[in-house]
């Protein structure tokens, strides 16, 4: 069941939020590239892991600012700003000290609020996070920039279409089903516009260097 939608303000910001579950420790699901909390719970599997996950703890979801029900903006979002909104959630729940369960790019900033705010971080819990979005000889494993130059201009011209080859690529499990992309697909719209996924692409990389 998809528990109430709430906001709260961080700075000039509405951020929105959801709490499930009334365990005795506090998680804070810290998402990545893009986000909407309210299509989350339209994926089944994706709602009975959650539901599982609320069964031992509190589990607080929200959409960073720029993203899904959050406002939405055209310009980058600071790491400071983006901590600002972790601290806005946590008062409004009320949570002193939280595991922060981070997803892609999201690692970056649950790392930093926990250097910065040890008193309020219970943890880091790391699902797909990674050291930087830029190919170096250190560090293979990221894209080269002709390769993220291919990614901005698919956002641009064909912004999560369900057939687009690369986005099947991140579920290659379930590459085949069609309702799941469907769904992944709508949830990435839904999470921003192409303006605002672009921008968001783009800020990945150049803060990850």
């Amino acid at each position: 069941m998809k528990p109430r939608t709430n906001y709260t303000k961080s700075g000039d910001f509405n951020i929105a939020y959801q709490v499930i579950g009334e365990g005795p420790i506090d998680i804070i699901y810290i998402p990545g590239w893009v986000s909407n909390i309210d299509m989350m719970w339209a994926e089944p599997r994706l709602a009975a892991f959650l539901t599982r996950l609320s069964l031992f703890s509190r589990m607080i979801l929200f959409d960073k600012r720029g993203t899904g029900l959050s406002d939405r903006t055209d310009e980058y979002s600071t790491m400071d700003e983006r901590m600002d909104d972790i601290n806005a959630v946590m008062d409004a729940t009320n949570s002193k000290k939280a595991f922060l369960f981070s997803h892609s790019e999201g690692g970056s900033v649950s790392l930093l609020f926990s250097l910065n705010y040890p008193e309020r971080t219970l943890g880091v819990i790391g699902f797909g996070i990674f050291a930087k979005r830029r190919y170096s000889k250190d560090y293979p494993w990221a894209p080269t920039d002709e390769e993220r130059e291919v990614s901005n201009k698919l956002i641009e011209q064909n912004w999560a279409h369900g057939d687009l080859e690369e986005l099947r690529t991140l579920v290659p499990s379930l590459a085949h089903d069609n309702g799941f992309m469907d769904w992944l697909a709508s949830y990435l719209r839904s999470g921003a516009s192409p303006k605002a996924a672009l921008i968001l692409h783009q800020q990945c990389t150049n803060r990850n260097s």
